[in-house]
């Protein structure tokens, strides 16, 4: 034999050596049993972050759905505040029309009032006139006497038109 094939010849017979001693300290058991551990331990672990991600997405569910309630009370809230702010000024409108109403009947009447006063006034004045032009008139034409019997006659007529 040479030296190459006896060089082989003991590599190999200390690799099966070595082969026995792994078997024997059972290191291919142990490996198995730490790649099992490993392997639980992963799929444990993917189970765990699986429970974790439904988690999640049930919670960003409810958030999406208290966000969309939430969004909806402020739509309804600003609707009913502009619903509010319409009434409130169709009100304001209203009771300024009825106001500018109330103070333009008020002023015609005023104006109504003052009109009759005038009238009133201008008649008084005017019979006031006349029955002076009359009276001086007749105290011109007629003597006392006559303008006594003429006196009682048209205190007569007054009294008659009175009752």
């Amino acid at each position: 034999m040479d030296a190459t094939s006896l060089a082989a010849l003991w590599a190999t017979i200390a690799l099966i050596i070595f082969l026995g001693v792994i078997i024997y300290l059972k290191v291919p058991g142990m490996l198995a049993k730490s790649l099992d551990a490993r392997a639980a331990k992963i799929s444990s672990e993917l189970e765990e972050a699986r429970k974790l991600r439904e988690e999640a997405q049930q919670l960003l569910g409810q958030y999406q759905q208290k966000r969309k309630e939430a969004e909806k009370e402020a739509a309804d809230i600003v609707a009913a505040a502009k619903r509010e702010a319409e009434m409130l000024a169709s009100e304001a409108h209203q009771k300024t029309e009825d106001y500018v109403t109330r103070r333009t009947a008020l002023a015609e009447q005023k104006i109504a009032q003052a009109e009759r006063e005038a009238v009133s006034e201008v008649r008084a004045s005017a019979v006031d006139i006349a029955v002076e032009a009359a009276r001086a008139l007749l105290a011109a034409k007629v003597d006392a006497k006559a303008g006594a019997d003429l006196f009682k006659s048209a205190l007569q007529d007054v009294k008659a038109k009175l009752n």
